[in-house]
């Protein structure tokens, strides 16, 4: 499932490399990146003009002796020193591709590339190091660029340029490259975003979850973690491998904890939202599961609206929670006991009631992800047609929509399970992949006395 991309196109300075333009002197480092971004810089660069003509021009135009301007320059190149974890990465990127290319593309005059050569350096990882000084053009213009992806036979829309400078990322990406902006001060973003764009980012994630069995936890926004079942159970639905989770198994009804309650009364009641994911997920004998259900159905309050905990005392009700119960209800044909909650739900849905989330759950995506799986665990006619036209309507109205990386993966199944393409929030959610193969913090749930 990687991207097809096969070419990295890297620019050296400022990339894999780095300097200082400070020295001893007297030329400031403003002055002396002054120097570098002026029409005579740039055609030394070119090859245009000799070190020498370079200096005695540059000096004129700043009123500095082309020596100290030389002596400036012989400082700045021993400052340089070259990125080797990046380095590394790339190299480790190539082992495990098959046949990734890998280009350095540079604005540097020929004498400074001579002497950036000497430099410690992996410089075996690249196929070829084309410079401005040889082509006789510079970055941002598009010569340049032609002139590197003809040499190389490069197709743009399979390949991925690094620059530190927005406008040579822009002009690349006019060709049709995938540019990516080089930030100051690290390189650990730029590594990964190769790693999401070059690796197969399925594999990753599975090589993650295996190498964190049993320790896939859920946390809280301080810190706090939580020892649960929900999370576990929807993992195992989601990869039918035991191995991962780490569960409390109830033979009836279920219970959030594993224990004593976190962050909530520690006598913490169970509850029909868990107990109704796992006895979906995890097989029970179906008496004990029709024995729970009547026990669920003596906890509905006056609308008919089924509640979330088998306790009197805590009267609270939930859309998400509804929807997990009727999916229970609907596996085991007894949905006609429940039709005031489906009801509800259906104007939850229609009404957009659920834009911020509920009383339990965090965003709207979850109940528009549990919807999917109700009408995935269910092929009622009645169902379908009452809630089927109008959940494509509302997950069509989310694509794009900013999101927290379980946002979007709960959006996206919802829309795969319910026939829409959302290529949009794919591409976004693949950029949220950790170097380990993980992603970035999501969030599920909220404790009901939070505000």
């Amino acid at each position: 499932m990687s991207q097809g991309f096969n070419t990295i196109i890297f620019d050296i300075g400022d990339v894999l490399f780095s300097w200082s333009s400070n020295t001893k002197t007297s030329i400031s480092s403003k002055t002396l990146r002054q120097i570098l971004s002026c029409p005579t810089w740039f055609d030394y660069e070119r090859g245009n003009l000799s070190e020498e003509e370079c200096y005695a021009q540059v000096g004129s135009e700043f009123s500095i002796p082309p020596e100290e301007i030389r002596q400036a320059f012989i400082q700045a190149r021993e400052s340089l020193q070259s990125d080797d974890d990046l380095i590394s990465l790339v190299r480790e990127l190539k082992e495990q591709s098959n046949g990734l290319r890998v280009f350095a593309m540079s604005n540097i005059s020929l004498p400074d590339y001579e002497v950036l050569r000497t430099k410690p350096a992996d410089w075996d990882i690249f196929d070829r190091i084309f410079t401005s000084g040889e082509a006789g053009e510079r970055k941002p213009h598009l010569g340049f660029y032609k002139h590197v992806l003809s040499e190389a036979e490069v197709d743009p829309t399979r390949a991925i340029f690094v620059d530190d400078k927005l406008e040579n990322v822009l002009s690349a990406r006019s060709l049709g490259l995938h540019g990516i902006v080089f930030p100051r001060g690290g390189s650990d973003k730029v590594k990964r975003a190769l790693r999401n764009l070059i690796g197969d980012p399925l594999q990753r994630a599975r090589d993650y979850l295996r190498t964190n069995a049993r320790f896939h936890q859920s946390v809280t926004d301080n810190g706090v973690v939580l020892q649960e079942n929900f999370a576990q159970l929807l993992l195992l639905e989601l990869t039918n491998d035991k191995e991962l989770i780490d569960i409390v198994e109830h033979p009836r009804a279920w219970n959030f904890f594993h224990g004593k309650g976190t962050l909530t009364t520690e006598a913490f009641p169970f509850d029909l939202d868990t107990t109704s994911i796992g006895l979906t997920v995890m097989e029970r004998d179906e008496e004990v599961v029709m024995s729970v259900m009547d026990e669920m159905l003596q906890y509905i309050d006056s609308d008919g609206i089924v509640l979330t905990y088998f306790d009197h005392q805590r009267p609270r009700f939930d859309p998400v929670v509804c929807v997990n119960v009727l999916t229970l209800f609907y596996t085991y044909n007894r949905q006609s006991e429940l039709q005031p909650t489906l009801q509800w739900v259906c104007e939850v849905l229609r009404n957009r009631a659920y834009l911020d989330g509920s009383r339990y759950y965090f965003s709207a995506e979850c109940f528009l992800y549990f919807l999917s799986r109700l009408l995935l665990a269910s092929d009622d006619d009645a169902l379908h047609s009452a809630l089927e036209p109008m959940l494509k309507e509302r997950l069509q109205e989310r694509i794009g929509v900013e999101g927290d990386a379980l946002q979007l993966a709960m959006r996206i199944v919802a829309c795969t399970s319910m026939g829409l393409r959302d290529d949009v929030d794919l591409r976004t959610l693949r950029t949220l992949q950790c170097e380990d193969g993980g992603f970035e913090i999501g969030w599920m749930y909220k404790y009901g006395s939070s505000k």
